[in-house]
């Protein structure tokens, strides 16, 4: 009967809701207590990583990763599309332990995450307030030119609807200065499992592709046109539309 097909379809989707909530909550209750207590940013990066591969292989939604090779051995900037709040934790445990996360200054006012991430070393920035941003963005600016490895979500935030919204332009002014080449990175499948306005993850299959890096010495090497390039190169893989028009 389709009525009861559908309704065990949606009894299913909300007991592995049910279970991803529970998943995450075993795993980063204990990480936390540990990030609490291990020294060294690099071991709590570490520890951060494997609890972040661990939750999506228990979920059964360990990503396909492809590129990875893309990556530089040096310091890099990594931008990535925005569609899921489980963004995060997909390119935690993909990109190495060295990157520095670049995060917007609402997520200070969640108690258990910005512990969590101030315990890692990420890094914040106002988005509405413009002195509190100008600050923001020079430090972001000297960390790119100390060649410290960073990652942005240049959208800034993420909605329901598909498609690539506008960049801001922090993390390609940052690679400028820092004469960092830029890592374009495409998250697929994460706005189909736990997009805006969900809080019950569903089943889904996760994709990432590191892209080429975009170097910063090419000409034109303006923050716009390296963000253009970037735009394209995520639309190339993304699959949804650009929005910014």
């Amino acid at each position: 009967m389709p009525g009861m097909q559908a309704l065990a379809a949606a009894a299913m989707k909300a007991i592995y809701g049910i279970f991803v909530g529970l998943t995450f909550t075993a795993i980063t209750v204990p990480t936390v207590l540990l990030l609490a207590v291990i020294p060294g940013q690099t071991r709590r990066r570490g520890v951060v990583k494997a609890a972040s591969q661990l939750i999506l292989r228990t979920i059964g939604a360990k990503p396909r990763v492809a590129g990875l090779d893309n990556l530089p051995d040096d310091a890099c900037v990594a931008v990535a599309n925005h569609a899921s709040y489980l963004d995060g934790l997909i390119l935690t445990a993909v990109l190495p332990p060295r990157f520095t996360f670049v995060i917007k200054r609402e997520m200070t006012q969640v108690p258990f995450a910005n512990f969590l991430l101030q315990r890692i070393g990420s890094e914040f920035v106002e988005r509405f307030d413009r002195s509190r941003g100008a600050i923001d963005a020079r430090r972001i600016i000297g960390h790119a030119k100390r060649r410290q490895p960073l990652a942005f979500f240049p959208e800034g935030t993420f909605g329901p609807e598909p498609g690539l919204r506008r960049f801001h332009n922090g993390a390609f002014a940052a690679a400028m200065r820092g004469n960092l080449p830029l890592v374009p990175i495409v998250i697929r499948g994460s706005r189909s499992m736990l997009p805006s306005g969900r809080w019950l993850t569903r089943p889904g299959t996760l994709e990432v592709v590191v892209k080429p890096p975009v170097a910063v010495t090419a000409e034109p090497s303006t923050a716009t046109e390296l963000m253009r390039r970037c735009r394209e190169s995520i639309l190339d893989e993304l699959g949804e539309p650009d929005l910014s028009r």
